[in-house]
């Protein structure tokens, strides 16, 4: 796996994949902020990652499978280098039939077990659902 990051501007860069796809980063103050920080991306990173478990565990019990959402949030520490000491995910599980015991059975394994982010990050994490009937 690779990146090419490109400098754009002050506090501001470019960062493509080897197939051509690109996300824009930014530092900057949040009054004038266009696109997410890394740290930002981070915890965007370690949602979508166990998200894709999440969904194809669901599938594969076939259970029907409507939506999902998380709300990923971290806390930082005080002193440089400023890394994430807790992570806590929270995703809403959209489905008419899936159980709560398999929802506790699938989240935990996606986050703990199968998401490769959560798995090369040092900081305290955890996890919960909430289960949406249509």
């Amino acid at each position: 796996m690779k990146i090419d990051l490109s400098y754009k501007g002050d506090e501001e860069f470019t960062s493509n994949n080897e197939n051509g796809n690109n996300v824009e980063i930014d530092m900057r103050s949040a009054d004038q902020k266009q696109h997410q920080s890394p740290t930002e991306l981070l915890l965007s990173a370690v949602g979508a990652c166990a998200a894709v478990e999440i969904v194809s565990m669901i599938k594969k019990r076939r259970k029907t499978f409507v939506d999902l959402n998380a709300e990923i949030s971290g806390d930082r520490r005080d002193e440089h280098p400023r890394g994430f000491t807790d992570i806590h995910l929270k995703y809403v599980i959209t489905s008419p039939d899936l159980t709560e015991e398999e929802a506790v059975r699938i989240v935990d394994l996606a986050t703990t077990k199968y998401c490769s982010v959560a798995g090369s990050l040092s900081a305290k994490q955890t996890h919960s659902f909430e289960i949406k009937r249509p």
